[in-house]
């Protein structure tokens, strides 16, 4: 099967970002540390000064780096704890999806079993409405990847843990751009929203009926079938066991 991730190369600023982390995980830079004006880092680094200033906002963004009005660029004192974000992997998108994916395997296995345990009559009725959006959604061809995004907050709600759920909020933004392929046009004419759906109704069965086994692998199936329908084998790398097919209804 063929994957829709493509290989891109880095931008400079991403690079120049990498190798400044770098420094500070090896200690070259310690917290609290200057780091070099933005000519020096141009000079060494042979780059715009543009980028130079890039590199630093991204590091910013990221809690690496702290800024004071006139003195420069430091090293935060808890530098990378400020923030996560899923930086694409320099190597290529697919290794980044399939990492992608092992992280939501590890989060969303979890949400669902504890959700079967604890879902009241109210968190039900917050999952049906997504579920139904999306079942709108394929009947009208338009795109359902914000209403997945829903669900999948929905059942992290139904946990009735307020740091999985801020977690899993927190994440969301950055878990729905593995979730577009499967919603955009190529997807639903190609049957990968269809058969997501198909898998979200068997984790709100499994969820609806209290049964945490079921909801737990429902939920594998649902992230091992949508790796594998952008051509990521997760259960290879993320040493999964795939579930047994359950047998078709007649």
């Amino acid at each position: 099967m063929l994957s829709d991730a493509i290989v891109r190369p880095p931008r400079l600023a991403e690079t120049l970002s990498r190798s400044l982390i770098g420094w500070v995980r090896e200690g070259r830079l310690a917290p609290g540390d200057q780091f070099p004006t933005e000519k020096q880092l141009a000079d060494q680094f042979a780059v715009s000064r543009a980028v130079v200033r890039e590199a630093i906002a991204r590091l910013k963004a990221d809690g690496y780096v702290e800024t004071r009005q006139g003195a420069g660029a430091f090293v935060s004192r808890q530098a990378g704890y400020g923030s996560f974000r899923l930086h694409e992997d320099a190597v290529s998108a697919t290794c980044h999806a399939r990492n992608v994916f092992e992280l939501r395997y590890v989060v969303e296995l979890g949400c669902a079993e504890l959700a079967a345990k604890r879902r009241t009559a109210a968190d039900l009725m917050a999952l049906q409405l997504p579920l139904a959006r999306m079942n709108d959604a394929l009947r009208s061809g338009l795109q359902g990847a914000a209403d997945d995004d829903a669900f999948h907050r929905a059942v992290a709600a139904a946990t009735h843990n307020p740091l999985v759920e801020r977690f899993v909020e927190f994440m969301g933004a950055q878990f729905s751009a593995s979730r577009v392929p499967t919603w955009n046009e190529h997807g639903r004419s190609n049957g990968r929203a269809c058969d997501a759906q198909r898998e979200h109704e068997a984790i709100y069965a499994a969820i609806a009926a209290g049964d945490a086994q079921a909801a737990r692998e429902a939920a594998e199936r649902h992230l091992r079938e949508g790796a594998k329908r952008l051509g990521i084998a997760l259960e290879e790398s993320a040493g999964v066991s795939p579930i047994p097919a359950q047998p078709e209804q007649g």
